[in-house]
């Protein structure tokens, strides 16, 4: 339903724009033709109007990656083009007047052919060298200043499928320490689709779970959800490739879970958040010696020795305790070791006399 709903709204959004525009084409090209030729060649006008939108919206469809913060970055490079070639013009030119007048005949076409080159070459520079800089990079231009927008705080967050479906999403976003739109390419919210309506009751519902995870976030007034219209056509990309273009598109960070997805992201200069390892980041450090109040749940697998749990869920074993289980002690850290399932700790009653 998330997904249907998004993809109807922008496309009737994006068809009303092009019929809007597609009539005031042909209505210009009419009026142009009555005021020039008169009524006989009003369909003149109207054909080169419809020529002219049919053009225009190819154009707009071609340039479905082609971003606001692409096209306001080529502006820029266009404008600093445009300028360095009417300096330089101005000496060229000069140069040029002052050498041949008098000895070519076609100075004038001469002098309009160097103009036209000048500003053409140096403005197509300018906008495809701004279109591959950074926003730091147009910091060096004007020294001191740089652009920030005070509505979105901080780059924006793609979010991708796996984490959609995490259930610790919303309470890590919930707790403000993440600023910055969310991003969901259009292809993830399809997936969780297909997810949601899978035969295998465990995808469906982790696709259920997404989808329900989506819809709190966008309930709620603190997370702002964009949905980005990816290129669809990208059939020989992996999924992963096309997160990876994306936020690369969009300067984005990316929020995932996925290990193999984060180590691919950052080998190519992508800023990735990984839930799992802020979690494992938060689990308490526990070193030799350390004191520690501890309720007592269970025995352990030797006769004497009781267990515990921190409240991360980490075990500790008591030696000598298990006289004391269902009851809160504190105990001392007297070893760990480290195994594929996690920490082991060791430790001993704290002896208060000592």
């Amino acid at each position: 339903m998330f997904t249907a709903m998004g993809n109807k709204l922008a496309l009737r959004s994006v068809n009303t724009a092009r019929l809007i525009y597609l009539l005031i084409c042909e209505t210009a090209g009419a009026a142009i033709a009555n005021h020039v030729g008169g009524l006989d060649m009003i369909w003149v006008g109207i054909v080169a109007g419809l020529l002219i939108s049919a053009l225009f919206i190819l154009i707009e469809t071609l340039m479905k990656q082609f971003t606001l913060r692409g096209f306001s970055n080529a502006t820029v490079g266009l404008l600093i083009g445009v300028f360095c070639a009417w300096l330089l013009s101005r000496g060229v030119v000069n140069l040029i007047e002052i050498t041949l007048t008098g000895k070519l005949e076609q100075l004038d076409a001469l002098v309009l052919s160097i103009h036209v080159i000048l500003y053409a070459s140096l403005g197509f520079l300018g906008a495809v060298l701004a279109l591959r800089s950074g926003s730091d990079d147009f910091s060096l231009l004007i020294p001191y200043v740089r652009f920030h927008k005070e509505s979105t705080p901080g780059p924006p967050i793609l979010i991708d499928t796996h984490v959609i479906t995490d259930s610790r999403l919303f309470g890590i976003l919930n707790t403000g320490f993440l600023e910055g739109n969310l991003i969901i390419p259009r292809f993830v919210l399809e997936e969780l689709h297909i997810m949601a309506n899978s035969p295998s009751a465990a995808r469906c519902a982790r696709g259920q779970r997404g989808l329900e995870i989506l819809e709190s976030l966008q309930k709620n007034d603190k997370f702002r959800i964009t949905i980005h219209d990816s290129d669809a056509d990208q059939g020989n990309d992996t999924h992963d490739a096309r997160l990876m273009h994306v936020s690369r598109l969009l300067s984005a960070r990316m929020l995932t879970t996925d290990d193999n997805l984060t180590k691919a992201a950052r080998l190519q200069g992508i800023t990735v958040l990984n839930i799992n390892y802020l979690n494992q980041a938060l689990k308490p450090k526990i070193v030799v010696g350390e004191r520690i109040t501890l309720p007592l749940v269970r025995a352990g697998k030797d006769e004497h020795q009781a267990v515990g749990y921190m409240p991360d869920g980490s075990m500790i074993v008591v030696n000598n305790a298990v006289n004391k289980i269902n009851t809160t002690q504190d105990v001392t850290v007297i070893s760990t070791l480290e195994t594929d399932a996690g920490t082991m700790v060791f430790s001993e009653l704290y002896e208060h006399d000592k």
